[in-house]
């Protein structure tokens, strides 16, 4: 029973997998049904999969044949359709046919008539044409009997206006013709003639303006200077800022008539001009001193005959020659004045009359030539400047320099040339002006400060008071309230210096005149010169007198407080420098005085001078101790030589008061810390072999009378013991063999909260053993039977344990 209803369960299992597989078939791509079939044969069952599969075989025939049988009708029905269609096809066909044929008949007498338009038309447009050759030719015709007529009658200006008109705007309309080459060959023969004494007539000009050139470049200049100082009486006073004048807003010197320019506004150029306004005395123009029609007539022939480029090449190969010696300038220029203004008035009258010649021919000279003419003699002029103005070492004479070029870029500049390039070079010639000027300042502020007293000013009455501030800006209400007589704090060195910076940026200010820079450009190089003014000059030299060998600590003390001072004025020079430039400090790119950083140097380097000083008196002091190292007396008081140098330090910081807190708080500080490490190089040298305990009591007592020194505040402003710290390392060290406590150096030994953390276990060894030397040499000098003192023998013991575990302290330290 229960192995049929095993054998009908495997039934049922094996027919749902050959359904499975059948499937699979069914939906599976063919390439991929090779493992299906494998899992087929791979079982038992393939014969009943076999059947199964022949049996679904023909359920799928079955139905694809009553598929068939349904859809066969529409099948036929189609066909039939299509058949029908056939036949309609192909009587459209014919018909098409018929309609194309009878186009084609009836569009041959159309395309015949458009034949005959098209003849027509052709002749149409041969006739048209043949009229505008005639009338092409025609005023040709005309224009050479004119020709031929003008040259009988020995008219040859108007026959080369003639022939030009002939040449190059009727003869090259027709000249494939014949005819035309009859008149092409006449044309040529006159040429050659009327070139030769044109070329005698622009060979007289160019002597004449080469002797007129200098005459010329003085009126113009003249004229220069009248129009600027016509602006400044316009504008009451000269604008710093203003822009530099364009060609079109200035006068134009050597024009016919004067002509009165549109005036512009303030902000922008700088000029207001005078509408119908002229000079009373009228100035000579080009035209007045230079005869300029052979140019022009020669230049007319030229172009008539075809050689205008000839006549250009001429023109403008003579005139660079001319240029190069009037660019050449004499040896002895830089002597007087007299030699720059007549190597200018050569060069401006060359241009001007070139400028001349722009304006008043068509091309002869054009603006690249122009510019390559005025970019040659920049460049010479430039050179020549820079070379000759190298020998002036007078602040006056480089001045008179720049206002003679800057009278010189105007001149030019009203006549279209560009002369940035010549404000460049002034810019560099300032450069040159601000070296003078500080080699003049150098000397100047040596003066002050050798001849000062490094004293602070008395002043015994309220008007000396006065122009003791009128000069210097210092404001004290405590001061004001004293009664005279009284002191400043600050020396005299101080007015005359403030003084005399504020005289440099005059100095400054009188060259940035005139040459067209904005506010913002003085500004920037007033600031800049002062700068290299306080930073160089003013630094070295307070650099100088405080590196002085024989200078004092009451002259350092000075200084400081000079420079405080000064340094709290800078503001004061900000404001000045701001009130003649009308540039606000917070303006963008404004550059600021390196004052404050100056001062601020120079006290610092006064303080470290104090400091060295302090510290060299420290050391003489000390050179003068003469500790007996092997004394077995104890002493009751300090050495006489410590004593001294005490009462030395208290003096000097008593001198001190006016100092800033934190300059005497480190002095102080300094000297205790030197001191300290002075005493105890002094304890330690190596040629101190041997040390006895009576002799450290003595140095005892000499670092107790530094450390009350420290305790009674010779400074104020220090906390609590923060000076007695300078002696904290001999303090220390000392205890530890006065009272000889090496159990607890030796136990304590690494821990933060050490008695004796700041004794360094090579220096306690150091000690130890001079110590130790003593007292050997002592046990040998006493009886045969030192040798059975029990306490020496421990104590000496003791100084070699104490020796031996301090070398391993100091082992494991370096490790």
């Amino acid at each position: 029973m229960e192995r049929g209803k095993m054998a009908e369960a495997e039934s049922l299992e094996t027919a749902a997998e050959h359904e499975r597989i059948l499937r699979e078939i069914e939906s599976t791509d063919t390439a991929c049904i090779g493992p299906t079939l494998r899992s087929v044969y791979d079982g038992e069952e393939h014969g009943r999969f076999m059947e199964k599969l022949e049996t679904r075989i023909r359920n799928h025939d079955r139905e694809i044949e009553k598929m068939c049988n349904f859809h066969y009708q529409g099948f036929v029905d189609s066909i039939t359709e299509l058949l029908k269609v056939r036949g309609e096809a192909q009587k459209l066909k014919n018909q098409v046919t018929d309609t194309n044929r009878k186009l084609q008949h009836e569009g041959k007498e159309l395309v015949i008539a458009m034949e005959e338009l098209k003849q027509c038309r052709l002749q149409q447009r041969n006739i048209s044409a043949t009229v505008d050759k005639l009338m092409l030719c025609l005023p040709v015709l005309e224009m050479y009997s004119k020709l031929r007529d003008q040259m009988k009658t020995k008219r040859h200006y108007p026959a080369l206006k003639t022939l030009e008109y002939l040449e190059h705007t009727y003869l090259p309309q027709v000249s494939h013709y014949r005819f035309c080459k009859v008149m092409v060959d006449n044309i040529p023969k006159l040429r050659e003639e009327i070139k030769d004494v044109s070329m005698s007539d622009l060979k007289d000009f160019l002597e004449s303006i080469r002797k007129h050139s200098d005459k010329i470049g003085e009126t113009a200049m003249k004229q220069a200077q009248q129009q600027r100082n016509l602006d400044n009486i316009v504008l009451q006073q000269p604008r710093i800022g203003s822009k530099r004048k364009s060609k079109k807003d200035a006068y134009i010197i050597f024009d016919t008539e004067i002509e009165s320019t549109s005036p512009k506004s303030e902000q922008d150029s700088g000029i207001l001009d005078v509408e119908d306004e002229e000079d009373d005395e009228e100035v000579p123009g080009a035209q007045d001193l230079v005869d300029f029609s052979p140019v022009y007539r020669c230049l007319h022939i030229y172009s008539v005959l075809s050689a205008r480029e000839t006549f250009e090449n001429y023109y403008r190969k003579q005139r660079r020659k001319q240029a190069r010696l009037v660019l050449q300038p004499p040896s002895n220029m830089h002597e007087t004045l007299d030699g720059y203004r007549k190597y200018f008035n050569q060069i401006v009258g060359f241009f001007v009359v070139e400028d001349h010649i722009l304006h008043t021919t068509q091309g002869l000279v054009n603006r690249a030539y122009i510019d390559e003419l005025w970019e040659m003699a920049l460049s010479k002029t430039i050179a020549a400047l820079r070379t000759h103005s190298s020998y002036c070492s007078d602040p006056n004479l480089v001045l008179d320099l720049k206002n003679l070029i800057v009278l010189f870029a105007d001149t030019l500049q009203v006549y279209g040339f560009p002369v940035n390039q010549l404000f460049d070079m002034l810019l560099e010639i300032r450069d040159q002006y601000s070296e003078t000027l500080l080699k003049k300042w150098t000397g100047i502020f040596r003066n002050i400060l050798d001849s000062d007293n490094y004293s602070p000013i008395p002043v015994t009455s309220e008007e000396m008071y006065k122009k003791v501030v009128g000069q210097f800006p210092f404001q004290d209400i405590e001061l004001e309230k004293q009664p005279f007589p009284k002191k400043f704090p600050f020396s005299e060195f101080v007015p005359k210096v403030y003084n005399q910076i504020k005289e440099f940026i005059y100095a400054c200010l009188k060259f940035s005149e005139d040459l067209h820079l904005s506010s913002t450009e003085v500004d920037d190089m007033i600031r800049k010169s002062t700068n290299l003014l306080l930073t160089r000059i003013l630094s070295n030299s307070l650099q100088n007198v405080i590196k002085r060998k024989n200078i004092g600590l009451t002259e350092l003390v000075q200084i400081i407080i000079n420079t405080t001072h000064l340094e709290k004025s800078c503001k004061y020079l900000e404001e000045f420098i701001t009130n003649i430039t009308n540039v606000l400090p917070e303006t963008v790119h404004t550059t600021k005085l390196y004052g404050i950083t100056t001062f601020k140097d120079a006290r610092h380097a006064a303080e470290e001078e104090i400091y060295t000083n302090l510290n060299q008196k420290i050391d003489q002091f000390l050179q003068l101790a003469d500790y007996d190292w092997m004394t077995g007396d104890l002493g009751n008081k300090a050495s006489d030589y410590l004593v001294d140098l005490i009462a030395f330090l208290r003096s000097t910081f008593a001198v001190f008061t006016h100092l800033p807190g934190k300059v005497a708080q480190t002095a102080c500080m300094s000297a205790c810390k030197h001191l300290a490490t002075s005493l105890m190089q002094l304890l330690l040298e190596a040629e101190v072999r041997q040390l006895t305990l009576g002799a450290l009591q003595q140095f005892n007592l000499d670092v107790r009378e530094c450390e009350q020194f420290a305790r009674s505040g010779p400074v104020p402003g220090f906390q609590e013991d923060t000076l007695q710290l300078a002696f904290i390392d001999l303090r220390q060290l000392l205890d530890l063999f006065i009272q000889w406590d090496w159990s607890t150096y030796l136990a304590d030994y690494g821990q933060p909260n050490c008695k004796y953390l700041r004794v360094n276990p090579k220096t306690a060894l150091t000690l130890l053993e001079k110590i130790s030397r003593e007292m050997k040499d002592t046990s040998r000098k006493n009886n045969m039977f030192a040798q059975f003192r029990k306490n020496e023998r421990d104590k000496q013991k003791l100084i070699d344990t104490v020796a031996k575990q301090l070398r391993g302290l100091t082992g494991s330290h370096h490790s």
